[in-house]
């Protein structure tokens, strides 16, 4: 009899158990993820910054129009979030043009959605190395390099590139 007991006190703690294992499941697929909140993110703190500095010289690389149309449709993808998908379309740009700065740049802001930090910078960096030293590329290349930095935890690094956006914005290359 002490068995039967000591199962029938058992029995409500398994059901608790489940019923809060559920709650908590419930609770994890109904809360936003990252990209609800790094989309806003990136919008406000590199691309719109950039555009809005955009007065000064623009260079623009001459793209393939399949890489047109990849860039495209990467747009697309991150508009609704899918940055995985976005991320698939870039990669298959960058396999055409390998050096194209917009391309690269824009694979870095992906990154930077998906909080993947490293890569972000890693992506901001080689497009400034190979891009244009003034206009909206070369700035989105410095605000995203301060973003990735600050989530890495440099903020003296952070700091320095986001100084570094600014004077992207000449109305001159330095140097003429």
């Amino acid at each position: 009899m002490a068995r039967k007991s000591n199962n029938m006190t058992h029995w409500p703690r398994q059901i608790l158990a489940w019923a809060l294992v559920l709650l908590l499941s419930g609770c994890a697929s109904t809360a936003p993820g990252p990209s609800a909140t790094q989309q806003p993110e990136v919008e406000a703190r590199v691309r719109e910054p950039a555009r809005q500095d955009s007065d000064g010289i623009q260079v623009f690389p001459l793209q393939n129009p399949a890489v047109k149309e990849l860039l495209a449709d990467a747009s697309n993808a991150e508009q609704t979030g899918d940055y995985g998908q976005a991320a698939s379309y870039l990669e298959r740009a960058l396999r055409i043009q390998p050096r194209d700065p917009e391309i690269l740049q824009s694979m870095a802001e992906v990154q930077l959605q998906m909080q993947d930090y490293e890569q972000a910078l890693n992506f901001a960096t080689r497009s400034y190395d190979i891009g244009p030293r003034v206009g909206e590329i070369c700035s989105r290349n410095w605000r995203t390099i301060s973003v990735s930095k600050e989530y890495l935890g440099d903020s003296k690094g952070s700091v320095d590139a986001e100084k570094k956006a600014a004077v992207c914005m000449n109305t001159k290359p330095r140097g003429l």
